[in-house]
């Protein structure tokens, strides 16, 4: 025997027709193939889940964000409403009522919409080039309350209507009741596709453990029957299916945190646009905060546990049948 057959250790026969191999080496290998075409399957498949269930979870903390903005800003405002009425000079109204909005505590800024101005709001619906003389068009007056300040709306009604009958006050409360609503819808929908794919992704991970158990079966078994307990063959399905799950959720994760990277810029190109005016007043600026990122990779991590516990549970499901 010369030097290197004494570094590498005893030899096994394993027959004429194959070389003598070390046992270390052969005690190396690994129970679970760490390539085949199951294992990049999988692979695939918790980057596709982990890539919707990011764009998922992405979308709704961008909805959350712009409508807790929207709340915000709808808040610290509110709306006056003069109406023409006969026998009365509506210029005289709206100055009437902006300056006894101005004298309500509370209130730091009046910005009262000139008769363009308020005509202007109408185009969107009616179009521009059209004659608003003949139209009740009423006069819009934005008055906008200090932030933390409790404003009594009801004597700021009575204030107004004393000078200007027709005129109506309005604290944006049942918009801002539906936007809650939508918002809160938004999540739950989240939440919804959330447990769909974290269900699709432990189906998937589940046949592929069966899989990987019945291509190495008689490994596993002479492994059990010699004594081997159910955790140490359990860890190495856990190490091998975990690192499969880290690497598609690296994967799906990361393609996802690229998009809504690039989403800001993707915007921009649409900016002018109706579909991009749509979009940026309901997603904002379609950038993620940077805890938004570090959701989005905590969620890769959790689909790799998930991975890991779901073909650990499938293995000593298989390995009670073996008993």
């Amino acid at each position: 025997m010369n030097r290197t057959d004494h570094q590498l250790g005893p030899l096994m026969d394993l027959g004429r027709e194959r070389p003598q191999v070390p046992a270390r080496a052969r005690n190396m290998s690994p129970i679970v193939p760490r390539a085949s075409i199951a294992g990049r399957a999988l692979v695939a498949v918790v980057a596709i889940m982990t890539f919707l269930a990011s764009i998922t979870t992405g979308a709704v903390l961008l909805v959350s964000a712009s409508a807790a903005e929207w709340q915000s800003e709808v808040a610290t405002e509110i709306t006056i409403q003069v109406r023409p009425a006969p026998g009365r000079d509506l210029d005289r109204d709206a100055a009437a009522v902006a300056e006894a909005v101005r004298a309500q505590s509370g209130i730091v800024e009046i910005r009262p919409f000139t008769r363009e101005e308020s005509a202007k709001l109408l185009e969107p619906w009616l179009g521009s080039g059209l004659s608003l003389d003949d139209l009740p068009v009423p006069r819009v007056i934005v008055a906008r309350v200090q932030p933390g300040t409790t404003l009594d709306l009801e004597a700021l009604r009575r204030r107004v209507t004393r000078v200007t009958p027709s005129a109506s006050v309005d604290d944006h409360r049942a918009w801002i009741e539906r936007m809650r609503s939508m918002t809160g819808a938004t999540v739950i929908a989240g939440i919804g596709i959330l447990a769909l794919v974290i269900i699709a992704t432990i189906i998937s991970v589940s046949f592929a453990t069966r899989g990987a158990m019945a291509a190495n079966r008689p490994i596993v078994e002479v492994l059990h029957f010699v004594g081997a307990g159910d955790r140490y063959i359990a860890n190495r399905f856990l190490r091998h299916f975990l690192r499969l799950g880290l690497e598609g959720g690296v994967i799906g994760g990361g393609i996802a945190m690229l998009l809504f990277g690039f989403s800001e810029s993707i915007a921009g190109w649409f900016s002018g646009t109706p579909v991009g005016d749509q979009f940026v007043a309901l997603l904002g600026t379609f950038s993620l905060r940077p805890s938004g990122y570090l959701a989005l990779a905590a969620q890769a991590v959790l689909i790799a546990a998930i991975t890991a516990w779901a073909s650990r549970r499938t293995l000593f499901a298989t390995l009670d049948d073996i008993d």
